[in-house]
């Protein structure tokens, strides 16, 4: 087979992995794209379907877990805004299901609570549930479980 046979696969395979995600075709494709080389380099039509079979195998049964395993794990540290939920705050001005103060990692934020039918007094902890915009959505301490 000629090699730009294999590249023309290696390309309808890519556009499929791009519309599926499922990290098969883009393996397949990288095995054909390894039998365009084998067939590029004049080896037979044999050849290039062993070339195809063993690339696809390898990238089927190696590089496909391990990929999916580094997909699924969440990222270790939380940056920005992000960083702040599940912290917790102590309130500085009373905190109602429309306004209030809290004090968070040595700053001052508005806040307002989950619950709306919450008031939560001056002093008493939160904790962060949520970040909106430049306001912490918090929950009182001694109500959680």
């Amino acid at each position: 087979m000629p090699w730009f046979v294999w590249l023309l696969a290696a390309g309808v395979l890519g556009a499929a992995e791009f519309f599926t995600l499922t990290l098969v075709f883009g393996l397949l494709a990288g095995a054909a794209l390894v039998a365009a080389v084998v067939a590029g380099v004049g080896i037979g039509v044999l050849g290039q379907l062993v070339a195809f079979g063993i690339a696809a195998a390898a990238g089927l049964v190696i590089v496909r877990p391990v990929a999916l395993r580094h997909l699924d794990q969440q990222p270790l540290t939380r940056e920005g805004s992000d960083a702040l939920i599940g912290r917790r705050a102590e309130v500085v001005k009373e905190v109602t299901a429309t306004r209030g103060l809290i004090k968070l990692s040595g700053e001052e934020w508005s806040a307002r609570a989950l619950d709306e039918s919450h008031v939560i007094p001056v002093g008493a902890l939160v904790d962060v549930m949520e970040i909106e915009g430049a306001t912490a959505i918090v929950y009182p301490r001694e109500l959680l479980p």
